[in-house]
């Protein structure tokens, strides 16, 4: 008796777990009818996006997709937590614009592959208008990349989608752009050593990465300098030195 009072509350976690699960849909997995028959007022489509960005010598190029996928299956568990609710997952779309290496003056560098600023733009519009058109009014876009002009293309296909057809379609993660309340919160010594302004692929992606998959994370992260950056001009230059370095030209260039 007492062993099975002992696992009743793990039956029933895993019971509760079961059932949310089963009301996040993979759309790839459904066919017209399932999809058809979902309650558009109660389900959420989250898509999911993924740019291929090089991060450096230490991190994969896959950085923000492999943490907008984890973000995502947060959000999906949350949304069917609330009565009623159910999730549309699509698969992941590994297009972004506008990579860290352009701000460091290559347009064309290894593990970066992206598309152009309205070549984005037009995919999620496209998404929009065909999810639209079929009734849903809940659509969710995970996909964190701090470039300014990537945000404004998603938030420009929000806008379309709202515009043309009434619903939400909102970047979750474009709302942290720029979070000084965020900033503030670091830690003083990451402050001390990377300055006022993280710098691409620093202190707060290295540690997302090594929680998520620790395999992808090169071994010499423990020992990598310090890249100090106070401004966005600072990690400019950063980049540029970096880059050069990594590709073998002089950094001076």
């Amino acid at each position: 008796m007492t062993s099975t009072l002992r696992m009743l509350p793990a039956s029933v976690l895993a019971a509760l777990s079961t059932a949310a699960a089963a009301q996040v849909y993979h759309v790839a997995d459904m066919n017209a009818a399932q999809i058809g028959a979902l309650d558009r007022a109660h389900t959420a489509v989250v898509l999911t996006g993924g740019i291929l960005e090089e991060h450096g010598p230490l991190l994969p190029s896959g950085t923000d997709t492999l943490m907008n996928e984890w973000w995502t299956q947060s959000l999906a568990e949350a949304i069917v937590a609330r009565p009623g609710w159910k999730v549309l997952r699509f698969p992941t779309i590994p297009l972004g614009t506008s990579g860290a290496n352009v701000l460091g003056g290559r347009h064309v560098f290894p593990g970066s592959y992206t598309v152009r600023p309205e070549t984005e733009r037009g995919t999620y519009m496209d998404l929009a208008s065909a999810l639209g058109e079929q009734g849903f009014r809940w659509i969710f876009v995970m996909h964190n990349h701090g470039s300014p002009l990537h945000n404004l293309m998603l938030d420009q296909a929000g806008d379309y989608f709202h515009d043309t057809y009434g619903g939400t379609m909102l970047n979750l993660p474009g709302l942290l752009l720029g979070d000084t309340e965020a900033a503030r919160a670091r830690p003083a010594a990451a402050m001390k050593e990377e300055g006022h302004f993280e710098a691409h692929a620093g202190m707060s992606e290295t540690s997302r990465i090594l929680f998520l998959r620790p395999d992808l994370v090169a071994g010499t992260y423990a020992t990598a300098p310090a890249n100090t950056a106070d401004t966005p001009a600072d990690a400019a230059l950063y980049n540029r030195t970096a880059l050069a370095v990594l590709d073998g030209a002089d950094p001076a260039q």
